[in-house]
């Protein structure tokens, strides 16, 4: 796997892990839903879980990450954004198929948000199928692994 591949998945990684960060180290300060408490039906929209607090330590963390190992700043917003759409994606998905919010869904809770990035990015990072599919299975890898990890520190609410 290249450098640069290395890279994607640490962005990513830091994408979806500093929504974690923030609500541990912000509790329930500033934990202000994306969708407004808006409904569609008697379901929520995306969940309590989806927060503004999240999509900007998403934001600001890629991007200083990026920062330090020489990409741009904008780069690793975008990666951020990107990877933050594919999870809020995969909420509205599961709020639709009517599972509770931080219930386990492999596969939908990991693959949009690095599918997307890694489309978002492919030029830049010079991405054919076959490397997109491997950043996909590193990301899916990573994230199961690490959930585990996290959760028995007390970091992650939940084990997945």
């Amino acid at each position: 796997m290249s450098v640069s591949l290395i890279h994607l998945l640490l962005f990513i990684l830091t994408a979806n892990g500093a929504p974690i960060i923030a609500r541990n180290l912000l509790q329930s300060r500033y934990d202000y839903p994306l969708d407004f408490t808006i409904k569609l039906g008697n379901q929520d929209l995306f969940g309590p879980s989806k927060t503004w607090r999240g999509l900007i330590a998403a934001i600001v963390f890629t991007a200083l990450v990026a920062f330090v190992l020489g990409y741009t700043l904008v780069l690793g917003a975008v990666i951020a954004v990107a990877a933050m759409t594919g999870d809020v994606l995969s909420s509205f998905i599961k709020r639709r198929l009517q599972l509770k919010p931080s219930s386990m869904a492999p596969f939908l809770d990991q693959i949009p948000e690095v599918l997307l990035p890694a489309l978002v990015v492919r030029e830049q990072f010079g991405l054919d199928a076959s490397s997109v599919m491997l950043v996909v299975c590193g990301f899916v890898l990573l994230e199961l692994v690490l959930s585990q990890i996290l959760y028995r520190f007390g970091i992650r609410k939940t084990p997945y």
